[in-house]
């Protein structure tokens, strides 16, 4: 039998509702339990793929090609389970199928509504493809008394009456500020967000609340009284030194006692003997090491949200602390490289699109090869690594990228075509943003006794894409007779997947993005040898 716990959020936003729905999956697993996660997002885009990161972050990719809410990285990461494109809706695909639908005639002349053909399809989208999971946890974006959330507050009340109390609970997050000059917790925010959510028919079972310190048992019994809950179900949800602490915090309070007692479940204890280990490694490291991310997206962390995970879980591999120095790359060009790169133990270039910057995470690519300090480069800075070995190296000085427009060598340039499944994929440069790029997982070859061989410990890999760009292979001789090696191909041989440079420290560009696999209990081997490798640069410093 499935259950459906649904988890909203009051007062303000960023509360951490990804965080939380993550936690509570990871703590239903160690009890042994098979979980699904979802994210019902109520802004209008179809999906995040064209919006700005400064606006959304990061745009998460599954395995099967879907661009998602980052939130669907945190379900990954603390569950382990593969999300898919059934596992997040926003609005704007909501209301696609039901136009859609409307103009084939499939309502036969009926005045499409919210109440029912909207909520009907969030519902849908809810309880569709699943199989024999136990729980499935489903995240309502945005904050309660947002307008554009009302359908989805509306679904789910609708499908928790359809359901029962037996099959559907309700989490609510809030926050409990602390003001200064009254030297108090004040617990009217989440009174009147809970008022919100009752205005929509919804009562929550639970209350999470937020707080950056321990939250009295008078404030507790406060909450319940005027929220109608019991006492045990106000859960404190305390500030954490990592992230990575949630699960064990969040069992200690009793948030997934009190789900089971709400669903009358008796189950073992949950085993966190690996999240104790976890933050073990990230409390008690034995070095650190600094990274520089050299993007043009720094401003907002949650634009590499993955990015910096995955890091971090190659720090917990080596339990080391990873320093992250962020740097815009458009720095590198207009002042000197050296004065910002000195010191650092290693040099990452992330994925990006657009030529603002460009010049400036070459010259990065130029700096960590020609001082032999580990080099990291994802998607779009591969791509700036070659163009920066065709000038430097290949002494092919107009090298550049299509994607700035025409050049006399175009080391990288607009795959047209390409094999995916057995089936033949196109794309044209004029084409919509959001259906021109190689999305989702794909194979890759490596090359044997290649660096990355070693590291995978594998001879074929499958790994993430979103990019349009793509490497010219017209020019592999030229680039591998100057130095730099192709050294994990698409299987048919047409799209280059990897490059590395012999002899160096450690000078690795992949066309992927690897952090999206990442896990803070398997973090992913290149994050975990590319930190191995800055340990070695620390050495030296």
């Amino acid at each position: 039998m499935t259950r459906f716990i649904f988890i909203t959020g009051g007062v303000v936003s960023s509360l951490g509702k990804g965080l939380a729905s993550a936690a509570l999956g990871a703590l239903l697993l160690a009890r042994g339990f098979k979980v699904r996660l979802r994210k019902l997002d109520p802004y209008i885009n179809v999906d995040p793929g064209t919006m700005s990161p400064y606006q959304h972050g990061e745009v998460y990719v599954t395995d099967d090609g879907a661009e998602t809410d980052l939130d669907l990285g945190h379900y990954e990461r603390f569950t382990g389970v593969a999300s898919r494109q059934s596992d997040n809706v926003t609005t704007g695909r909501i209301y696609s199928d039901v136009i859609a639908k409307e103009r084939r005639g499939d309502y036969l002349g009926a005045t499409i509504q919210v109440i029912p053909h909207i909520t009907d399809a969030i519902k849908s989208f809810i309880t569709n493809d699943l199989k024999d999971e136990d729980f499935v946890l489903c995240e309502i974006g945005g904050t309660v008394g947002d307008i554009e959330g009302l359908p989805f507050l509306e679904a789910i009340r609708q499908l928790g009456n359809e359901l029962g109390r037996d099959k559907a609970l309700y989490i609510h997050l809030t926050l409990l500020p602390y003001i200064p000059t009254a030297g108090e917790l004040k617990t009217k925010p989440t009174q009147h967000s809970v008022k919100e959510l009752l205005n929509v028919g919804i009562q929550p079972d639970l209350l999470l609340c937020r707080s950056d310190r321990a939250i009295p048992e008078s404030e507790r019994r406060k909450i319940a009284l005027f929220c109608n809950v019991r006492e045990q179900a106000v859960i404190p949800a305390l500030d954490v030194d990592s992230i990575y602490g949630v699960p064990i915090n969040y069992h200690q309070e009793g948030l997934d006692d009190q789900v089971f007692e709400h669903f009358g479940i008796e189950t073992k204890a949950p085993d966190l003997s690996r999240w104790s280990d976890i933050e073990d490694r990230i409390l008690k490291p034995e070095g650190e090491v600094s990274i520089a991310i050299v993007g043009k997206y720094t401003g907002l962390r949650d634009a590499y949200k993955s990015l910096s995970e995955a890091l971090d879980h190659g720090g917990i591999a080596n339990r080391v602390e990873v320093g992250l120095q962020w740097m815009d790359s458009e720095i590198f060009e207009t002042s000197d490289t050296i004065e910002h790169l000195e010191g650092v133990h290693g040099i990452l270039v992330p994925g990006g699109f657009g030529e603002r910057g460009s010049e400036g995470k070459i010259a990065a690519a130029r700096f960590a090869r020609e001082r032999g300090i580990p080099y990291f480069g994802i998607c779009f800075g591969m791509q700036m690594a070659v163009v920066e070995a065709a000038r430097n190296m290949a002494g092919l000085n107009d090298a550049g990228s299509t994607e700035f427009g025409p050049c006399k060598h175009p080391v990288v340039g607009l795959m047209t075509e390409w094999m995916q499944e057995g089936e033949l994929q196109k794309r044209e440069a004029g084409g919509n943003f959001g259906g021109t790029m190689r999305l989702g997982a794909y194979p890759c070859v490596l090359e044997k006794d290649s660096r990355v061989q070693g590291i995978y410990a594998a001879s074929e890999i499958s790994e993430r894409h979103r990019h349009r760009y793509e490497v010219n292979t017209n020019y592999r001789e030229e680039l591998e007779n100057a130095g730099l090696k192709f050294s994990g191909m698409s299987p048919d041989g047409v799209l280059p997947e990897i490059i590395e440079i012999p002899g160096h420290p450690w000078f690795v560009g992949v066309q992927f993005h690897p952090e999206l696999k990442s896990q803070p209990f398997d973090p992913h081997p290149l994050f975990t040898s590319f930190i191995a490798g800055a340990i070695d640069q620390a050495r030296l410093v």
